[in-house]
């Protein structure tokens, strides 16, 4: 049985589904009974968990010979480093005392830094509690998602400026499709456990971009002139608040994205088996750019 913990996301749905398509059996695992139709329809098992819940993530890894393991940064939390930490703590806790033949856990470029790197810091947590805890792991290290421009699309298609927190905009970095992310765990999956106690993989697109390159691809498929401009740093954190986040959350992007224009968070080299997925930014910009018009009418 292979587990899926946040099977509703963009990549642990494609992962639930590819394994489906290879007739294999697969747990769900999901918050709420509305999120379960999709996932019941294409045959998986459906499991009810809540990852700050010990008991419920302990039940919905019974008799799990793989489990794929997302620990989503909590949105609209007051204080979601506590939260997000609370959460690797349960799982951990369930690996543990339940060990499964191989967990496989979605972590972040820069998650084997011992520094403050924001968001990115927490995923050097995941590793490290894992770690310990796993006795077959695979760490699959995600670039950056290029579904992240979904948040600042609106305002680009309003404004004609493309608001950017990587600096300078001519600077290229790696990003990724989650669907990307979501196929190549379940290849990853399939393979098995690695043969020593942690595998680590990366995966981003083919080609790195920059914030003129989204600027370019949004104007084309909004038809109307866009372009990027570098937020300054000291807008980030009130802006980042108007937007919605806590605080707390806002601080932790302020970091990462410092940490981003500093070079620090890229594919660690010489350790990691590299991997490319084959969906262009192209491809995620333009219905996220369709959905933002919708919305707006």
């Amino acid at each position: 049985m292979f587990v899926i913990f946040g099977a509703t996301g963009h990549a642990g749905r494609l992962t639930a589904i590819r394994l489906r398509e290879a007739g294999l059996p697969v747990r769900a695992v999901v918050r709420r009974a509305d999120q379960a139709k999709e996932l019941a329809a294409i045959g998986c098992e459906i499991a009810f968990a809540d990852l700050m819940d010990p008991a419920s993530v302990a039940k919905a890894i019974e008799g799990a010979h793989a489990v794929q393991m997302i620990c989503p940064v909590p949105s609209g939390h007051a204080d979601p480093e506590h939260a997000m930490r609370t959460m690797i703590d349960v799982a951990a806790q369930a690996l543990r005392a339940n060990a499964p033949q191989h967990v496989l856990a979605i972590s972040d470029y820069g998650a084997e830094l011992d520094m403050n790197t924001g968001i990115t810091r927490l995923f050097h947590y995941l590793e490290q509690q894992f770690s310990a805890s796993v006795p077959r792991l695979t760490l699959l290290r995600s670039a950056e998602h290029m579904h992240n421009w979904s948040r600042v699309i609106p305002v680009a298609l309003a404004t004609g400026m493309l608001p950017s927190l990587h600096h300078p905009l001519t600077k290229r970095f790696p990003s990724v499709a989650a669907q990307d992310v979501g196929a190549l765990a379940a290849t990853l999956l399939r393979e098995g456990a690695p043969v020593t106690a942690t595998r680590i993989v990366s995966i981003e697109s083919m080609v790195r971009v920059s914030p003129m390159d989204v600027a370019r691809m949004l104007q084309e498929e909004a038809g109307r002139e866009i372009v990027a401009r570098e937020l300054p740093r000291d807008q980030w954190l009130p802006v980042l608040t108007k937007g919605g986040l806590s605080a707390k959350h806002a601080s932790l992007v302020v970091d990462l994205y410092d940490a981003h224009n500093a070079g620090h968070i890229d594919v660690e080299a010489d350790v990691t088996e590299r991997r490319f997925g084959a969906t262009a930014l192209a491809e995620v910009l333009a219905p996220l750019v369709r959905q933002a018009v919708r919305d707006a009418q």
